[in-house]
C-alpha cells in the first residue's frame, strides 16, 4: 500500500524545489523548467501547504531553502533520479533490457573491452551503457546498475563477484636507471617515485612486503590514472608501481624495465559490484553469468 496522498507531492513541485536548491534563484528555475517565475512560486507554495511548513526563506532578492528543506531535497533528488532512470530503462530497451555500468578507465579498456564482443554476440538484445568512474560512488545517487570497481569488496548494501586479483611490480625507463641492475628494494628509495591517486598506500604496502621500512613519508608526484602514470614512467620521470598486466607490452619491447621482481599481489582486487536491490535484473543476471566465465584467476588477457 502506498503512503497517504498528503505524503506524495506532485513531481512538478518536487522538481521546482530541487532546482531552487541547486540553482539558487526562481528565475534560473523558471528557465530550466520552461515555466514562469510565478508558476515556480505557486509550485513551491503548493508544496509548503501540503507539507504544512515553510520550506523557503524569502527575501527581496533571493529565495533560500530552510535547513529542513535542504535535508528533504537531498533525499528527494535521489528519488527523482531513480524515477528518471527507471523510465529511461523502460523506454530504450523494453525487450532485452539495459545495463548501466560504471567502469575503471584502464581496467575497463584493457580487461573488459577485448571480451565484450563475445557478450554482444551471446546477448544481442541487452544494451550495455558504460561510464568511467575513478572514485567510490553511491548507487542510490548515480544512475548505475553495476560497476567494475577496485577495492577490498566491503561496499555496504551491495553484492559482488571477484574478477581479478592485482599483482604489482616497479617499472622504470632504462634512461632513469642508466643500465644499473636494481634488485635491492631499498635502492628504490633513492629514485623519484610515482604515485597513483586510487592506490595511496601502494608503495608503502610494497616496501612493507619487501621488508623495507622507510624512515620518512614517501615523496613523489601524484597521477590520477594509470595511463598518465605509464607515460610519466616511459619519459623517465620516476619509478611507477604498476599492475603487471598493464605493462606487459612495454616490458616486452624494452621501453620499461622491471625492478626488484617478481610481481607481488597487492591489497585489493577488481570486482563486479551491484546494489542488492538490482540483483535479479535480467540484464544484470545475463552480464554477471557471462562475466563469471571470464573471471578465472589464471585467465590470460586476450592478445
Amino acid at each position: 500500500m502506498l503512503a497517504p496522498r498528503r505524503l506524495l507531492p506532485s513531481i512538478s513541485s518536487l522538481r521546482a524545489l530541487e532546482a531552487l536548491d541547486r540553482l539558487g534563484s526562481a528565475s534560473a528555475v523558471a528557465e530550466e523548467l520552461s515555466l514562469t517565475q510565478s508558476a515556480v512560486s505557486r509550485q513551491i507554495q503548493t508544496l509548503e501547504r501540503q507539507m504544512g511548513l515553510e520550506l523557503v526563506e524569502r527575501s527581496q532578492k533571493r529565495l533560500t531553502l530552510t535547513a529542513e528543506a535542504q535535508d528533504y531535497v537531498a533525499e528527494v533528488r535521489a528519488a527523482l533520479l531513480q524515477i528518471a532512470n527507471a523510465s529511461l530503462r523502460l523506454q530504450v530497451a523494453p525487450m532485452g533490457g539495459t545495463l548501466n555500468l560504471a567502469i575503471l578507465p584502464t581496467f575497463g579498456m584493457r580487461w573488459l573491452m577485448p571480451r565484450l564482443p563475445q557478450f554482444a554476440r551471446l546477448n544481442p538484445s541487452v544494451t550495455l551503457n558504460m561510464s568511467t568512474r575513478l572514485t567510490t560512488f553511491n548507487f542510490s545517487s548515480e544512475p548505475f546498475d553495476a560497476a567494475l570497481h577496485f577495492g577490498t569488496g566491503d561496499w555496504p548494501g551491495t553484492d559482488r563477484m571477484l574478477l581479478k586479483h592485482e599483482a604489482v611490480i616497479p617499472v622504470a625507463a632504462p634512461s632513469l636507471i642508466e643500465g644499473e641492475v636494481l634488485d635491492d628494494p631499498a635502492a628504490l628509495l633513492k629514485l623519484p617515485l610515482l604515485h597513483i591517486q586510487t592506490r595511496p598506500r601502494a608503495w608503502a604496502d610494497w616496501f612493507a612486503a619487501k621488508g623495507v621500512q622507510p624512515a620518512r613519508a614517501l615523496p613523489g608526484t601524484m597521477y590520477d590514472q594509470f595511463s598518465t602514470i605509464t607515460q610519466a614512467a616511459l619519459h623517465g620521470l620516476g619509478v611507477a608501481l604498476m599492475p603487471d598486466y598493464l605493462v606487459e607490452e612495454e616490458l616486452a619491447t624494452g621501453k620499461l624495465v622491471a625492478l626488484c621482481g617478481p610481481a607481488i599481489e597487492a591489497r585489493g582486487a577488481y570486482w563486479l559490484v551491484w546494489p542488492q536491490g538490482r540483483a535479479r535484473s535480467p540484464s544484470l543476471v545475463a552480464f554477471r553469468d557471462w562475466l563469471a566465465e571470464q573471471a578465472e584467476p589464471e585467465d590470460p588477457l586476450p592478445r
